[in-house]
């Protein structure tokens, strides 16, 4: 089963708490296997700490040094930045779910990752094999 859910970001860099709208999609499943991919080639998809959002920020302003906005890039829509952070992190992961639960460590949560907004974006998410 493949569904498409929109996600809409408010910000240029941002990374988006979306663990409990990807627990949603799974009610009344049973043991399976999850895919989430990020079909932007500005945007990415990630499983990091949730519990402390400084954790969220450290990437983000980590990221901001090591690719900045401004540099001597040739692509003229002015995001080569965003298309670089979109490639470091990645657009797909896949998760295993059972009852409804996906297994995350303590801490993790995913995130959606936001390097050229705000904008609409869409997770495609393929439950099963």
């Amino acid at each position: 089963m493949i569904k498409e859910l929109t996600i809409e970001t408010t910000k240029r860099n941002e990374l988006i708490d979306i663990t409990e709208l990807i627990i949603e999609q799974l009610k009344d499943k049973k043991n399976e296997l999850v895919t989430l991919h990020i079909p932007h080639t500005t945007a990415a998809i990630t499983i990091n700490e949730g519990a402390d959002p400084d954790v969220k920020d450290d990437i983000l302003q980590k990221l901001e040094k090591l690719v900045p906005k401004d540099d001597d890039y040739k692509h003229s829509e002015g995001n080569s930045d965003a298309h670089i952070k979109a490639t470091i992190i990645g657009s797909t992961i896949n998760l295993i779910a059972e009852d409804g639960k996906i297994f995350l460590g303590t801490w993790q949560s995913i995130f959606f990752c936001e390097f050229d907004g705000p904008r609409k974006r869409k997770i495609i998410i393929k439950i099963g094999a």
